[in-house]
């Protein structure tokens, strides 16, 4: 092999190894940020193939405040309160201003970090809005969209088709 091809193929190697440090480093630290989602039950219980979150492990968790369980400390902005879905109940604890949809008996999903098996310290709470809710600008064009669609259905009708 001459020289020059031995130059070549050094620098294609240099590259080919560059490229697989950087790409090993990005899957790393999108690894290390990964949030998964969780309920309540499969918090407590595990998911169905047998994954449980570790104690410090960041995650979601997704529930509804359980009736009843809201405390709120009188000279702080710290809240705890219960989430359950259809098996055990989960303790979320929270540091700051809830979101104005926040209340009892209301779906919430809760990004935090699990203290033990039934606790998690939640950085940010957001509250779950009705399933039936449709921004005002989605109702109408969809209003828009199917006016035509209706009326085409009629004038077949009234022709006879």
């Amino acid at each position: 092999m001459n020289p020059r091809r031995k130059k070549r193929l050094g620098i294609v190697l240099a590259i080919f190894l560059g490229m697989s440090a950087t790409i090993g480093l990005m899957l790393y630290a999108l690894n290390q940020n990964m949030d998964l989602f969780y309920t309540p039950s499969e918090l407590v219980d595990g998911k169905p193939d047998g994954t449980k979150p570790a104690v410090g492990q960041r995650l979601r968790i997704g529930g509804m405040v359980v009736k009843g369980s809201v405390k709120r400390d009188p000279e702080s902005l710290k809240v705890s309160f219960e989430l359950h879905d259809v098996g055990p109940k989960v303790t979320v604890l929270y540091d700051g201003i809830l979101p104005d949809l926040f209340r009892e008996g209301q779906g919430i999903v809760a990004q935090g970090v699990l203290k033990n098996s039934t606790t998690v310290e939640a950085f940010e709470v957001l509250a779950k809005h009705d399933e039936e809710y449709m921004p005002p600008e989605i109702a109408e064009a969809m209003k828009k969209n199917h006016q035509p669609l209706e009326y085409s259905q009629q004038q077949k009708q009234g022709s006879g088709q």
